[in-house]
């Protein structure tokens, strides 16, 4: 499992169309990336990673994340084992608690201690008949504590919508062992009012989450800054520009320690597979 270079986060890849999905996976391939991420926001997610397999052959499938609270530890580590088996050491299971107003939605007073529940929830991947191993599971960790856990009991962390500082402070306390593999936001554009048109109401979206919230806060920003998505927040947090402005944010990731980088392109139209961006980016970064 080649867990280098930089990758593709997608969700269009996770619930997009099933043929174009197919295309697009064995397309990213060719072209060089080294993992695929998908998100889980409900369904059948070990189906799509399936699929994501079935399309590619050698690229990394990884989940950014799997919602602990949508699953069973048991069943997750049977089908873990079933895709292993099928088809070798190429499934990365990122692991994450996803945010309380999410999963509170739909049962008010679910979401609590949710340190505790990812500890119960590698329990029982550990205790399965076949366990995940540590070295196949990454977790999204943000904060001091849920970084510690990743270092402890995954092959490391997952963080999502950070700055290549957050990056540095994770590899800091994680040492030179466990892996790092941030995502980030893309946004192939050189004019400033058309990337705040595409990510500005997306990013406000994300900072209503406490979890991120609370994060860009340790990192220095401020609440006027969350509330009113500041323009300082915003190019901290989406790399945006042609694709040397790009490069070079992916290569601060790098500087700051991590293994891996895993790309998510924002466009006007976020339902529709980025393929041209894609492309663009592999032919200046890969």
């Amino acid at each position: 499992m080649d867990l280098s270079g930089i990758g593709v986060w997608s969700q269009q890849l996770r619930y997009g169309d099933p043929a174009e999905v197919t295309e697009a996976a064995a397309e990213l391939e060719e072209l060089g990336y080294r993992a695929l991420w998908i998100p889980d926001v409900g369904g059948p997610v070990l189906d799509a990673v399936g699929a994501l397999l079935t399309a590619t052959s050698r690229v990394t499938i990884a989940t950014g994340i799997l919602n602990l609270w949508m699953h069973d530890p048991v069943d997750v580590a049977a089908g873990f084992a079933a895709l292993t088996a099928a088809h070798g050491d190429r499934f990365l299971m990122g692991i994450g608690v996803s945010h309380a107003p999410l999963i509170d939605a739909a049962e008010a007073g679910r979401y609590r201690r949710p340190l505790a529940a990812m500890s119960a929830f590698l329990d029982g991947l550990d205790k399965a008949e076949t366990p995940v191993p540590a070295q196949d599971r990454v977790l999204a960790a943000l904060g001091p504590k849920m970084l510690e856990l990743a270092g402890s009991r995954a092959r490391g962390a997952h963080p999502y919508l950070v700055t290549p500082e957050h990056t540095r402070q994770v590899r800091e306390r994680l040492g030179a062992g466990p892996l790092v593999l941030p995502e980030q936001t893309v946004i192939l554009t050189t004019d400033a009012d058309e990337a705040h048109t595409i990510g500005r109401g997306w990013l406000a979206g994300y900072l209503g989450l406490p979890n991120y919230a609370n994060n860009v806060r340790r990192l220095g920003f401020t609440d006027e800054d969350i509330t009113s998505v500041s323009d300082r927040l915003f190019d901290a947090l989406i790399a945006w520009g042609d694709e040397e402005a790009v490069g070079r944010r992916v290569a601060e990731h790098h500087a700051a320690g991590a293994d891996h980088v895993c790309i998510q392109v924002l466009t006007a139209d976020q339902q529709a597979f980025p393929r041209e961006q894609w492309r663009r980016l592999a032919a200046a970064l890969l």
